[in-house]
């Protein structure tokens, strides 16, 4: 669907929709929950409503986890709707009676119990099902639903463990899903699957419709990776390089990076095709959406890629890249023992001994574990057999020991990322290359010509990543006439500003991060600099609110100078973020000219006092890092009904 105006600036407000609570609801915010959540939404003028995914993501809370790329979430059925539900309002009504009153969601249970009462309404009514000419139909227009039918099924038959643990059909081929499909004997399993994506399908396009004639934008959030135990990797392994996780590199608040477990894509399979795959995502979502979130954009210029097996994102390097070949270290005197020097971790044994309670004997017994040592040295190196630090989680090591030898396998001036074509190692610059301990040892004139080296690469590699970012996103804005705005926060590369503004993409402009990093005190960005071509927001699903950003992590101190030149005014007195205070903020940030201005509603909630939390750090909706029951788990404090009550 095309977003209703080009032009006009808009207010908007981002949730899950698991978030919705209304009086119709079962447990957990539902699709046919937009609805009335829309025209609150065009009582308070606000003109847009921000979605995170809703794809199916199985036993996983995270909606940023998917199984598959195109099948909906069950959870957010309205079980009423369901053609031949009628026959069992009292089960629904006990779901309603049974979860409705928890101030956060529980996912699992919610779930379980609306998966079991499906399965009982498709029974009852198994036969006419089976017979239906619009599920055919539906099925013949949604070719995908076939893969992830059997791969549910065959889920389910393996107690939801991952496909890389079956028995059977771990590397199946796509004749044999098919076969499978059409194998009467599990006729029945697979069409239930089908069955409920159709009821979703209805259930939210029906909704999106009467959005959209509300006057609302609905914008969808478009997941960059998906999950390795998906649908979409099982079935088309070819798109998927399994070699690789997708991640990000070290920073401030994750000082080993982070791997997201996730496989990176192969662009090649995915050109052969067209973009295909992509193009078919794009296209069912515009059935529902105005606009998308490209989740991750920086992915599509170039991935943190990281070898399977290692644990976190500090040995990555970006994918594509310009390698650094062993002819050019060479060049600079990088041959023999000194590449080895710069390009392999080398561990001396008083690290170990002192880890070890300076036990000399025990120290040379657990390296020769995990490494030969260098002739009478009392240098080592890690054994070739130890390609990942996953081989160092040995039991036999003490965990003092082995985290000093994690701490010397992550000790790396470069990074080994493939072969050229004589069989060579390649390599990338480790992200803090200059804490190595290699580069510490070099002298001055080696570091120059090394670090002149990098320059170099950096540069190309910043033109390898233009041309592959206007190649694949260019391929995405053109499958639909959806507007695209991007999640590109992180560390991003010269390259991807100019690309999002030539394929008109709209960034992302988050109010505590908008800073001159490079600059002195890193001053805030003012307000009046952001781009047109832009979605400001006060906070986003992976940080704290605003409220607590203000009253518990300093926001109040660094921010209220930057606010009060936008507002033209001053800010209200005190510490605490009253609603006066939030009042204030709100006016001042809706002034920057970013086309779309998406606060989460849980910030917006706090311009009212009888919304207000009494801990802030309730009203989170993810905790990064973290694996909880908390996690992804917020819901409204307040019915939408009494929201649209209040003037």
């Amino acid at each position: 669907m095309r977003f209703p105006s080009s032009t006009q600036s808009l207010l908007g407000v981002a949730l899950p929709v698991s978030a919705l609570r209304t009086a119709k609801s079962a447990g957990v915010g539902e699709f046919a929950d937009l609805v009335p959540f829309a025209e609150f939404c065009a009582k308070a003028s606000i003109g847009a409503i921000q979605l995170l995914p809703i794809n199916d993501t199985g036993t996983e809370s995270s909606p940023y986890s998917a199984l598959s790329a195109f099948a909906l979430h069950p959870i957010y059925v309205r079980l009423e709707d369901v053609p031949g539900a009628s026959a069992f309002s009292r089960e629904i009504d006990a779901i309603r009676a049974r979860f409705e009153p928890d101030a956060r969601f529980r996912y699992r249970e919610v779930r379980d119990a609306k998966d079991a009462l499906l399965r009982r309404i498709f029974d009852v009514n198994e036969k006419a099902i089976l017979a239906d000419p619009n599920l055919a139909s539906w099925i013949e227009a949604n070719p995908w639903v076939r893969e992830y039918a059997v791969f549910k099924a065959l889920k389910r038959r393996n107690f939801e463990s991952s496909w890389k643990s079956w028995d059977k059909m771990r590397t199946p081929t796509h004749a044999e899903i098919e076969r499978r499909w059409e194998s009467a004997s599990h006729r029945a399993d697979h069409v239930f699957f089908a069955w409920v994506q159709m009821a979703l399908d209805a259930q939210l396009a029906r909704a999106a419709a009467q959005v959209a004639r509300l006057g609302i934008a609905l914008k969808g959030d478009i997941p960059i990776l998906m999950n390795e135990d998906s649908a979409d990797v099982w079935a088309n392994p070819e798109l998927f390089r399994d070699d690789l996780r997708a991640g990000s590199p070290p920073d401030a608040d994750n000082p080993l990076g982070q791997n997201w477990g996730f496989p990176i894509y192969n662009w090649d399979s995915h050109r052969s095709t067209g973009f295909s795959w992509w193009r078919s995502r794009l296209e069912r979502a515009s059935r529902y959406y105005h606009a998308f979130r490209i989740d991750h954009v920086l992915g599509f210029f170039r991935v943190w890629s990281i070898p399977r097996g290692e644990r976190t994102g500090t040995l990555g390097w970006p994918t594509p890249h310009e390698p650094i070949t062993a002819a050019e270290l060479a060049e600079l005197g990088f041959s023999g023992d000194r590449l080895r020097w710069i390009s392999r971790p080398h561990v001396p044994t008083s690290l170990v001994e002192e880890a070890n309670g300076r036990d000399y004997l025990a120290a040379h017994g657990q390296l020769r574990e995990v490494a030969d040592r260098i002739g009478n040295e009392e240098l080592w190196l890690f054994k070739e057999s130890v390609s990942t630090d996953s081989h160092l989680a040995r039991e036999s090591i003490p965990a003092s020991v082995r985290d000093a030898l994690l701490g010397a396998w992550r000790d790396r001036l470069l990074v080994t990322t493939g072969r050229d074509e004589r069989g060579r190692d390649t390599y990338a610059p480790a992200w803090r290359y200059q804490d190595s301990t290699a580069w510490r040892g070099l002298s001055g004139d080696e570091r120059a010509a090394l670090a002149s080296l990098f320059a170099r690469k950096e540069k190309e590699n910043d033109e390898l990543w233009r041309r592959q970012g206007e190649e694949l996103l260019g391929a995405l804005v053109s499958a639909t006439d959806m507007l695209p705005c991007a999640e590109d926060l992180g560390a991003v590369p010269p390259c991807v500003a100019p690309v999002l503004a030539t394929l008109g993409v709209l960034s992302l402009r988050v109010f505590r991060w908008e800073r001159r990093w490079a600059e002195p005190g890193s001053p805030f960005r003012p307000l009046a600099e952001y781009p047109e071509l832009s979605v400001s927001t006060t906070s986003v699903h992976d940080s704290s609110t605003f409220r607590a950003w203000w009253e518990r992590e300093g926001g109040r101190e660094i921010a209220r100078e930057t606010l009060e030149a936008a507002a033209r005014s001053s800010a209200p007195s005190g510490a605490e973020y009253s609603p006066d205070v939030a009042a204030f903020a709100f006016s001042a940030m809706a002034r920057a000219p970013s086309r779309l201005f998406i606060p989460p509603l849980r910030d917006i909630l706090d311009l009212s006092p009888s919304y207000r939390s009494a801990d802030p750090d309730e009203d989170r909706i993810n905790v990064p890092g973290t694996v909880t029951d908390f996690n992804w788990t917020w819901r409204m404090p307040v019915g939408v009904e009494e929201l649209s009550r209040d003037k």
